[in-house]
């Protein structure tokens, strides 16, 4: 497991970038993680590092937003689902398994859908508001 501390949003966004660099093409990556963890801010780093000029926002509402730069990015929001079945007609094996990479925040409503190859992203809020961000099934190099 990697460790990291970040302290401020920016710092957040510069280790998105880092890992975003670092990405390939059918990277599944399970955000997990409180309200307000840092999970839209990590996921605006690897945006950037994925050449993606579109504003990042949380697809609560929307459930999927998909954004396209040196690859495609598939942002999934599963809290308002009630459970996997709701993930599969959703259409996202099309999206994991395709030419982009998938972030899918609260991802742990959904684990026993995803492939066992999945990067575990999990945020910590702090209280002095910083952040503990630990990734679990990283084998994409190091982290700079």
């Amino acid at each position: 497991m990697l460790t990291f501390h970040t302290k401020t949003e920016q710092e957040t966004i510069e280790l998105g970038e880092k890992i975003g660099r670092l990405l390939k093409k059918g990277d599944i990556i399970a955000m997990q993680g409180t309200l307000a963890a840092g999970k839209t801010t990590i996921t605006k780093g690897i945006a950037r590092a994925l050449e993606i000029t579109d504003t990042i926002t949380s697809p609560t509402f929307c459930l999927i937003s998909e954004y396209y730069g040196r690859m495609p990015l598939y942002h999934f929001d599963v809290y308002r689902l009630e459970g996997t079945e709701d993930f599969i007609n959703l259409g996202a094996d099309d999206m994991l398994y395709g030419d982009g990479v998938s972030i899918i925040e609260w991802s742990e409503k959904i684990m026993d859908e995803l492939p066992s190859r999945t990067i575990i992203l999990r945020l910590t809020p702090q209280e002095d508001g910083s952040r503990i961000i630990e990734i679990e099934n990283w084998n994409n190099g190091e982290i700079k």
